[in-house]
């Protein structure tokens, strides 16, 4: 296993006003469509429909603002209806969205998701073209920004030259990444080495390791994969099972004790859980308690329509915490 990278646990830049994070990479509007009984293939599906703000690395950013951490967003939004729902909705979530590329010339990420009645996603179509334009060259105007940067998180939506670039010239950073899905997870197989954290869920984890990712002996194969490609934490989504995380000697899974939660919309709960991880990180919290921590905010989330939930907050997961002790 490599040597950490980037900032020690005590740097300056790890806590206190002076840090933020940045975070790069989709925003788009989500469609959602869920079923209000069994969804049935090929057939037109009783239900609800519903708009809200969306994209892996926009989400991130939403939730770590929610969490108290002073965030950048570089991400690419059209000129178009759904550029400037995006970016007001972004100003009124607290996002610094100053970075944001605006591209008249492309329309707006949108991203259409089908949730049957449990609260699951069943499928997906995400329409991410404009995130092919956030190139080296549009980015390297804020290489002195991201230098600054306590931590950046990445996501796979981004084309391939900006991964490399980013985890290649950026390696005194931090960096966290998701990836996204198993169509995009195959994208950051040559940047392992450079990636601090990994958040995956299972069939990306077998996307991008050709491994299968089911049970226990399995996905601890696949941390031995990845550990040995340079990554210092895997955290793999599981769902209803919990979280497999591997760090350094330590190993397990761990779920919630009560997820007595109504599930109305699971699209967004990956995202809070890495807004979870980035935050313990921030605070120094030790393995255990940033997994219990992360759970909680995807936790937190599921019970929301929107893919980011206005009910997130420091205090709530801390809430939550307490309530776990105490049962």
């Amino acid at each position: 296993m490599t040597a950490s990278r980037g900032k020690s646990p005590g740097s300056e830049n790890r806590s206190g006003s002076a840090s933020f994070v940045t975070v790069v990479g989709g925003a788009n509007i989500d469609i959602h469509g869920r079923s209000t009984s069994v969804l049935r293939a090929n057939d037109s599906n009783p239900g609800t429909v519903y708009i809200s703000a969306g994209g892996v690395a926009r989400n991130i950013t939403e939730n770590l603002v929610r969490l108290g951490v002073d965030c950048r967003l570089i991400t690419a939004v059209g000129d178009d209806h759904n550029g400037r729902m995006l970016m007001r909705l972004a100003k009124e979530a607290g996002i610094d969205t100053q970075y944001v590329q605006k591209i008249s010339s492309a329309q707006t990420s949108t991203y259409l998701s089908v949730i049957d009645a449990s609260g699951d996603m069943t499928v997906a179509i995400a329409d991410m073209d404009i995130i092919d334009q956030l190139t080296p060259a549009r980015l390297r105007p804020y290489q002195s920004m991201l230098r600054q940067s306590s931590l950046i998180v990445l996501d796979t939506n981004l084309p391939d030259s900006t991964l490399a670039w980013l985890t290649r010239d950026f390696t005194e950073q931090t960096l966290f990444v998701d990836t996204v899905s198993t169509a995009k997870a195959p994208r950051v197989k040559q940047h392992l080495g450079s990636v601090h954290t990994l958040k995956t869920s299972a069939i990306e984890a077998e996307a991008l390791t050709g491994l299968d990712a089911k049970t226990g002996p399995q996905l601890q194969e696949i941390a031995a994969q990845l550990h040995a490609a340079g990554v210092e934490r895997i955290f793999v989504t599981r769902g209803s099972k919990g979280v497999f995380y591997s760090a350094g000697d330590k190993q397990g899974t761990m779920k919630l004790k009560h997820e007595s939660r109504t599930v109305r919309n699971a699209g967004g709960a990956g995202d809070a859980f890495l807004a979870g991880l980035a935050r313990a990180w921030l605070d120094n919290r030790d393995l255990e308690t940033t997994v219990r921590f992360a759970l909680t905010a995807a936790d937190l989330t599921l019970s929301d329509t929107a893919t980011s939930s206005p009910a997130l907050s420091l205090t709530a997961i801390h809430k939550a915490l307490e309530a776990q002790d105490v049962s």
